[in-house]
């Protein structure tokens, strides 16, 4: 099975569905630009593996799901659409996979999907698929420069380990560590094994429970379950989710997820 061919990417359209219209040139300018477009504009949820659908990792299926389906989608269907889309604005771009240590009590698998994209002579992380806790814009890679992003601050930092590196977070309290990744280059078929591990082990988190999320510079929007989150760094604010039609009427007002009437998630509102 062959890496994600960008040829197969309608890029008109994707530009569309993340509200971009500037410049194109492989500039970390338009690096900056296109990340914040897709990050704010394409949300990241599971919704799919609540439906018993499978999920696709084909540049025409991440199309159709989440530029043409007005969908969102999790890691390795975010990053993937995301580095044929920067393939094809002329970025040089390395997959690589992490081991989140984000809310772990043990040592997780390498379930998380993560670029280095090229720019301007320097290394840039770029990762759109983190959910509401992740970078809005790439990160400087390699020298430990810290960058604001709204209410939060991200760094990425040499690991305990050698050959190790470490994308860390900041908000109103200490640097936290968000996941751990090496410089091994993952394959399109690393991607789709860790991928139907993460949608169909009974042990998985995106199994088990409904999440959507979105974020924008002035807040992060996070739901879980029957939870309904609002962050604005210094202020959270919840609510519970009344029954499966407020559900529904969540998905749609705050994270842009349309779904027919009578729509029901398994596992989503546990009794």
């Amino acid at each position: 099975m062959t890496m994600c061919d960008p040829a197969g990417l309608d890029l008109e359209a994707y530009l569309e569905r993340i509200g971009y219209t500037g410049d194109r040139e492989p500039t970390p300018a338009v690096l900056k630009a296109v990340h914040l477009a897709h990050a704010t504009h394409i949300p990241f949820e599971n919704l799919d593996i609540l439906l018993g659908r499978p999920i696709r990792l084909d540049v025409p299926s991440l199309e159709a799901k989440l530029v043409r389906g007005g969908r969102g989608g999790y890691c390795f269907e975010q990053n993937l659409l995301f580095a044929a889309a920067l393939d094809s604005l002329g970025f040089p771009v390395q997959r690589l996979a992490a081991r989140v240590r984000a809310g772990a009590r043990r040592i997780l698998p390498r379930n998380h999907m993560l670029l280095l994209a090229s720019a301007g002579g320097a290394t840039w992380l770029a990762d759109v698929g983190f959910g509401a806790e992740g970078p809005l814009g790439p990160v400087p890679f390699g020298t430990g420069e810290e960058v604001r992003q709204g209410a939060w601050t991200y760094r990425v930092v040499p690991g305990e380990e050698p050959g190790l590196w470490g994308l860390q977070s900041k908000g109103s309290a200490d640097w936290t560590d968000l996941y751990v990744f090496s410089l091994e280059p993952q394959e399109q078929i690393d991607y789709e094994v860790v991928s139907y591990y993460t949608s169909t082990h009974p042990d998985s988190p995106f199994v088990r429970t409904l999440t959507a999320q979105r974020a924008s510079p002035e807040e992060r929007r996070i739901l879980r379950g029957r939870e309904l989150f609002l962050d604005r760094g210094t202020t959270v604010k919840s609510r519970t989710i009344a029954d499966d039609d407020d559900l529904l009427a969540v998905l749609k007002e705050k994270f842009g997820l349309r779904f027919p009437a009578g729509t029901r998630f398994r596992s989503a509102l546990p009794e």
